[in-house]
């Protein structure tokens, strides 16, 4: 019986916010899969685990949900006034389909720690005790972000007293900058809201209309009123990831809030990017038990956000999505913002089915149209487990 040796490629297992991923550095990839294409694409399926028509990649280092079957690629950057770059691949679970149309903002929490270990930095630019600020070109969408990395004694700090809900154990805190968060590549201010409009009807033909605020920053998100749509807004993933109509219902709401948004131009287009959009649905505070079993008062929080990822509820909040929050609640008018009371603000603290967590935007009318300069959050990261992943020397 015939056997192919396999190959083995450095790389690094990584918790960013809660997330996971596994972290590559470009230049350590095989040649083929050093560029964009079907090679890198099944490169990474096989490291992950993909597809897994089991839906739990056994045979991969992925974990089975949309938060865990995740990979980035960094290398140094030559793009001006920035350190790396990063690009970011969501990996279907049961499916060969690696999406690149959007970022991961938990792993992004875990870039900057990684491009320090790797090297990547100039060492004059980190300090032996202090803040390292890691300067982050988000290649899949064109956007920057600043990290801003502890280092105790020349190395990243990773172990700390900030709490993340979603992790269990604390870490240390890496406070991340999403700057021009609807802006194009160039910087020359994307279409925030691409309908024009900061609410909008929603028709979704065989399910309903919907009052919908699309928006454009940190990733594409469609936020829907949970009561419209016939939800609490307390729920946690049991109660929508168990429904099979009710998954249907909010792909189908997706792919045509996708067409709205000038995302795609078919629906049936929508399955070739399941990472963007994202739904969301928003309530007014109220008092709720996160998945931990945690009592959260409604006092703690301005509104309830649930968001959708790769078709199901996620277990907290994506990254991304929470900068789509927190710019939507700066900006009055939106759903977002109506949920939370309807007032000017700078920063939102909203549930999630983990617990609690803040973001923080500002909104400013230029000529008419909205801009946001940045958004700022904190979450933390750590390395799991580092040294070579192992893949058949035929899957790729």
């Amino acid at each position: 019986m015939s056997s192919v040796p396999q190959t083995k490629i450095a790389a690094t297992y990584m918790r960013g916010g809660t997330s996971k991923g596994v972290f590559f550095r470009l230049q350590d990839l095989p040649q083929t899969c050093q560029y964009p294409g079907p090679a890198r694409d099944a490169l990474l399926l096989r490291v992950i685990g993909s597809p897994d028509p089991y839906g739990k990649q056994i045979d991969g280092m992925g974990g089975a949900t949309s938060s865990t079957s995740k990979a980035v690629i960094v290398s140094p950057s030559s793009r001006e006034g920035h350190d790396v770059d990063y690009l970011f691949g969501q990996v279907a679970i049961d499916k060969a389909f690696v999406d690149w149309s959007g970022n991961c903002g938990n792993l992004s929490a875990a870039v900057g720690s990684f491009a320090i270990s790797a090297g990547m930095l100039d060492s004059a630019r980190v300090p032996a005790d202090g803040v390292c600020t890691v300067r982050v070109w988000q290649a899949n969408i064109g956007k920057t972000i600043i990290a801003h990395v502890p280092v105790s004694g020349g190395a990243v700090q990773e172990t700390g007293d900030f709490a993340l809900d979603g992790v269990t154990f604390a870490a240390a805190e890496v406070q991340l900058e999403f700057l021009d968060p609807a802006a194009d590549e160039e910087g020359a201010g994307g279409s925030m809201f691409p309908t024009g409009h900061l609410v909008d009807d929603l028709e979704v033909p065989g399910v309903g209309t919907f009052k919908a605020t699309m928006i454009n920053a940190g990733i594409p998100t469609i936020f829907l009123n949970a009561k419209e749509i016939g939800y609490t807004g307390t729920e946690l993933q049991e109660a929508i990831n168990g429904d099979a109509a009710a998954l249907a219902r909010f792909e189908t709401i997706r792919a045509h809030g996708a067409v709205r948004m000038g995302l795609i131009k078919h629906i049936a287009e929508a399955s070739r990017f399941q990472h963007t959009p994202k739904v969301a649905f928003v309530s007014g505070p109220s008092d709720y038990v996160s998945s931990s079993g945690k009592q959260i008062p409604a006092g703690d929080i301005d509104l309830q956000v649930r968001a959708l990822s790769m078709g199901k509820l996620h277990h907290a909040m994506m990254g991304t999505a929470a900068v789509a929050i927190g710019t939507a609640a700066a900006i009055p008018g939106t759903l977002v913002n109506l949920a939370a009371g309807g007032l000017a603000r700078t920063a939102v603290r909203f549930g999630h089915p983990s617990g609690t967590l803040r973001v923080g935007a500002e909104a400013h009318l230029v000529d008419g149209e909205w801009k946001v300069k940045k958004a700022i959050m904190s979450r933390s990261a750590r390395v799991l487990m580092e040294g070579w992943v192992r893949v058949p020397g035929d899957a790729f």
